[in-house]
This record gives structure tokens, sequence and C-alpha cells, in this order.
């Protein structure tokens, strides 16, 4: 991983590296979310669509599993209380 560096402006602004633009695919117009982690600040292309992007992820955890059964079990313990 190589770091790039950029100047904030006098007004707060800065210009997104064109190495990081190709790289992620970011054109003018695009919408950027703004995390802070750990003392870090964090630049995400927004999705267009949060269905079509969170699609499929974290679809590994489910394989091998039967998801019917799982859900079954959930469905399961809703009649359960402990006010029974």
């Amino acid at each position: 991983m190589s770091l790039l560096s950029v100047k904030v402006s006098q007004r707060y602004q800065i210009a997104v590296p064109t190495s990081a633009r190709k790289r992620l695919n970011i054109q003018k117009g695009d919408r950027l979310l703004v995390d802070i982690q750990d003392g870090m600040l964090i630049l995400l292309p927004q999705p267009k669509n949060y269905a079509q992007a969170m699609s499929g992820l974290h679809s590994d955890i489910w394989q091998g599993v039967d998801a019917q059964h799982c859900v079954n079990e959930e469905r399961g313990a809703w009649g359960t209380s402990s006010r029974d």
C-alpha cells in the first residue's frame, strides 16, 4: 500500500488523487462517504444502489449451512418466552 498526500485548501477542501480516482472508479459528481476510525479519516465511494452493493455481502458465512434450518430455529424461538 502506498500512501498518497493531499493538501487541505483554505476552504477545507481536498482533491482526490488521480490514481485513487481511477482505482475506485470515482467520477465527477460522485458522492463519498466520510468515516472517522481510530483517528483516521476514511473516504468511501457512496453506492448508487445500496441493495445492489450489499447483495451477496458475507455470503461466505452461509456456505455449508442450511439457511432454512436456521430460519426455522429462529421462528421456533419466537414462541418461547421467559414470561410463560
